[in-house]
């Protein structure tokens, strides 16, 4: 059953983790690696079962091989799961042993931080194992890649705004917000720089607090988002947001937010463009981070890393034109652009990264 699920994906390689003595269950998936070694962040979750845990691992690893092919980057795409809860299953020795088997890959799989992870975290792992981004700078790293992830974001909502209403004033139009971790309170911060009006949600009310006393945003309901009359709905929290029982109750004309995964079907994708709203897809809006971190790679730069963000504009702006000349909606176009670069690259096989798996010349471990 599983070797079909992955002939069905498509992926490469899934790998299981275990570690009793640290208390460890991960899942590591490697869809593709034409364009290079596998890059993608860990993500820590109570899930419910370990069935549920895979499906999500292999949604998340191809979503980044279109993320960052899409992105321009020499990169394929992959992901890793922990079970287990951030709040409190936490340990030195749980990411440690998360690193040995990374390192035990050879560069196949290159980590970095997501959901329920931060920097110290990545320290962990990082002294098990070269290959992870987003670690502190000290070690020559980029640190915590959600303002980029937030920066770039908002660069993929000016493209929107131009194409949708011929204009890339933030500040004209209102927002409704969901989620406020760490991408989505940046994003939140660069909305209001520019004077826009913020509703936002989370099931975190500490979190809503900050946004109305520090930003003045607006608060909601956890369910009243989708109600919400502004020009721009935002997913920032997880995915699948977008399906039957909401979109009937979105009255936005643009989507647009840094959330994985929005879609729950392709049919609501389908529905969306046929209503007339532009669907900004996510794994092309949400790229700042990782786009950011792969310069670890081979050494960080952050005028480098704040020059590349604003590729996403083009890049979306790209993918909308796609959309219009070949009448398909515009989550199509971004595959299509994927699969067009993923597939000329393949037939070069260009070694992008050499035989022996990526070089962090931009550090030394220890220092």
């Amino acid at each position: 059953m599983l070797f079909e699920t992955l002939a069905t994906t498509g992926h490469e390689q899934v790998v299981f983790c275990h570690s009793k003595d640290a208390g460890l269950k991960a899942i590591i998936a490697i869809h593709n690696s034409v364009l290079g070694p596998a890059l993608g962040g860990l993500r820590m979750w109570p899930y419910k079962s370990e069935q549920e845990a895979l499906n999500d691992v292999l949604r998340l690893s191809r979503g980044m091989t279109y993320k960052n092919a899409v992105a321009g980057l020499n990169l394929g795409g992959g992901k890793a799961v922990i079970i287990g809860d951030p709040s409190k299953d936490k340990s030195e020795a749980l990411f440690r042993a998360f690193g040995r088997f990374v390192n035990s890959l050879n560069g196949r799989y290159i980590t970095a931080e997501d959901v329920g992870i931060d920097v110290n975290d990545m320290e962990y792992v990082f002294r098990e194992t070269e290959f992870v981004t987003g670690v502190h700078q000290v070690h020559g790293g980029s640190g915590d890649p959600s303002p980029f992830t937030a920066f770039g974001t908002l660069q993929g909502l000016m493209a929107a705004l131009n194409h949708k209403y011929g204009n890339e004033d933030v500040g004209k139009h209102s927002f409704a917000v969901q989620g406020l971790g760490h991408v989505g309170m940046e994003f939140v911060k660069l909305l209001r720089e520019q004077g826009a009006k913020v509703f936002v949600t989370d099931i975190h009310k500490e979190r809503v607090q900050c946004a109305v006393d520090e930003h003045g945003c607006t608060a909601v309901g956890l369910d009243e988002i989708y109600d919400v009359d502004a020009d721009v709905y935002s997913p920032c929290a997880l995915g699948g947001t977008l399906n039957e029982k909401t979109i009937d109750r979105i009255k936005a004309k643009i989507i647009c937010g840094a959330a994985n995964n929005q879609l729950a079907t392709d049919e609501i994708g389908d529905e969306l463009a046929r209503r007339g709203v532009l669907y900004a897809p996510d794994y092309a809006v949400n790229a700042g981070g990782v786009m950011n971190v792969s310069l670890e790679i081979d050494g960080y730069n952050r005028e480098r890393a704040m020059r590349m963000m604003r590729t996403i504009y083009y890049n979306l702006s790209r993918i909308f034109q796609i959309a219009d000349r070949d009448h398909i909606p515009t989550y199509k176009a971004a595959d299509r652009m994927a699969e067009e670069r993923i597939a000329t690259i393949g037939r070069i096989k260009l070694p992008m990264m050499g035989n022996s798996g990526p070089r962090f010349l931009g550090r030394m471990r220890g220092q």
